[in-house]
């Protein structure tokens, strides 16, 4: 036999529970999209190293190869470390860089 629990109304509040809802802190304001033109330049600052260091170092292991399929191979290699490591990191760097002048233009504004 299985027995049914009664309905139940909520509780009602007592002096110690608020009626109003907690107060949130406000998220501080995001920074700034950079410009097409940062964002070329840390798109570049990133994928120019990696390149130039992958090619030479396989270099000496695919001499003989089409240079489609080297192509390939070094692309393999080196768009997952700038898409999911080095990019974002770069791009947090230019976020604090960024958040550091905006500060630093308010605080000579402020003057």
């Amino acid at each position: 036999m299985t027995a049914i629990p009664p309905e139940h109304d909520p509780p009602a509040p007592n002096a110690d529970t608020p009626t109003h809802p907690p107060e949130t802190v406000p998220d501080p304001p995001a920074p700034p999209r950079p410009s097409i033109h940062v964002t070329a330049l840390i798109v570049w600052l990133t994928i120019f190293p990696l390149v130039a260091i992958f090619s030479t170092l396989l270099g000496p292991v695919t001499p003989d190869w089409h240079p489609v399929l080297r192509a390939f191979v070094l692309t393999i290699i080196v768009v997952p470390i700038a898409a999911y490591w080095l990019m974002p990191q770069m791009f947090r760097w230019y976020a604090a860089f960024a958040r550091r002048q905006a500060a630093r233009r308010a605080v000579k504004g402020a003057r």
